[in-house]
C-alpha cells in the first residue's frame, strides 16, 4: 500500500490531527481533512497546499450526515483521531458517559460502517484508531473516557478477526499523555485545583508517563504512517513517551 492513497483523517486540525495530516500528505498521499470547524480545516489546508487536500466539515455524532458525506466516496485509509476527554468523579459523570461514547466510539464505528464497503470491494483497507493508554488500563476521574476507549479497542479487535482475511488491516495506537491541546486542558484543570503553575502541572503529567515525558504528536503520526507497511490484521501499540511497545494480542 505504498503508492498514493486517499486518507481520511478526523480531528485533522488539532495537535495530533495536524501532525497526522502533515505526515500522510508529506508521504505523497491525498488527504481528506475532516473536522467540526471549517475555518480550522482551511488553516491546515493552507499550510499543506490545496493539491492533494480536501476539507470536509462534519459532525461525527450525526449518522445521516456521515452517510451522506461519504456516499460514493472511495477511501483507502481511515484515521479515527477525533475525540473528547473530560474528567469527572465516577458518580458525577452524568451525560459525559453518552457524550464520550458518541464521539470516541460511535463516531469511529459509523465512519467504518460508511467506508468499509468500499474498502472490502477493493480488497484492501487500512484503519488507524488513535486510542489511548486509557484503552489498556483505567484511570481515576476518567471513567467515561476510559470506557469509550476500551469500547473502541474491543470493537477493533473483533473487526480485525472478522475482516483481516479480507484485506482490511488495523493499527490501534495507545499513547500516554500527549503534548497536545487536549493535554493543555488537563494542565488547566490541575492548575485550577492545585494552584500549580502551568509548567509544574505539565511536568506532573509528564512524570505520570512511564518514560517521564509527554508523547509527541509527531511520534504518533510517524507510527500511524509506518503502519501502512504492517501485514498483521491488527497491531496494538503503546506509546510511553520515548518508547513504542507492541502489545501482544490474546487469541480467542
Amino acid at each position: 500500500m505504498s503508492h498514493e492513497k486517499v486518507v481520511c483523517i478526523t480531528g485533522a486540525s488539532g495537535g495530533i490531527g495536524g501532525a497526522l495530516s502533515r505526515a500522510f500528505h508529506g508521504a505523497g498521499h491525498r488527504v481528506l481533512l475532516v473536522g467540526r470547524r471549517a475555518s480550522k480545516l482551511r488553516e491546515i489546508q493552507a499550510e499543506l497546499g490545496v493539491e492533494r487536500t480536501e476539507c470536509l466539515e462534519l459532525d461525527l455524532t450525526d449518522e445521516a450526515q456521515i452517510r451522506t458525506a461519504f456516499e460514493g466516496r472511495q477511501v483507502d485509509v481511515l484515521v479515527n483521531n477525533a475525540g473528547i476527554a473530560i474528567s469527572a468523579p465516577l458518580l458525577k459523570g452524568g451525560d459525559l458517559y453518552r457524550q464520550h461514547m458518541d464521539v470516541n466510539f460511535h463516531g469511529p464505528r459509523l465512519l467504518m460502517e460508511a467506508l468499509l464497503p468500499g474498502m472490502l470491494s477493493s480488497g484492501h483497507g487500512y484503519i488507524v484508531q488513535i486510542a489511548s493508554s486509557a484503552a489498556l488500563v483505567g484511570y481515576a476521574y476518567t471513567a467515561a473516557y476510559a470506557a469509550s476507549k476500551h469500547a473502541l479497542l474491543g470493537y477493533t479487535r473483533s473487526a480485525a478477526l472478522e475482516l483481516g482475511s479480507k484485506g482490511i488491516r488495523f493499527v490501534t495506537i495507545c499513547p500516554h499523555f500527549v503534548d497536545s491541546p487536549m493535554t493543555d486542558q488537563s494542565v488547566a484543570r490541575i492548575q485550577e485545583t492545585t494552584g500549580l503553575s502551568a509548567e509544574e502541572a505539565r511536568a506532573r503529567l509528564a512524570h505520570m508517563n512511564p518514560d517521564g515525558e509527554l508523547v509527541s504528536p509527531q511520534q504518533i503520526a510517524t507510527v500511524a504512517l509506518a503502519g501502512l507497511e504492517r501485514p498483521a490484521a491488527h497491531t496494538l501499540l503503546e506509546l510511553t513517551g520515548r518508547e513504542i511497545h507492541e502489545v501482544p494480542e490474546a487469541r480467542p
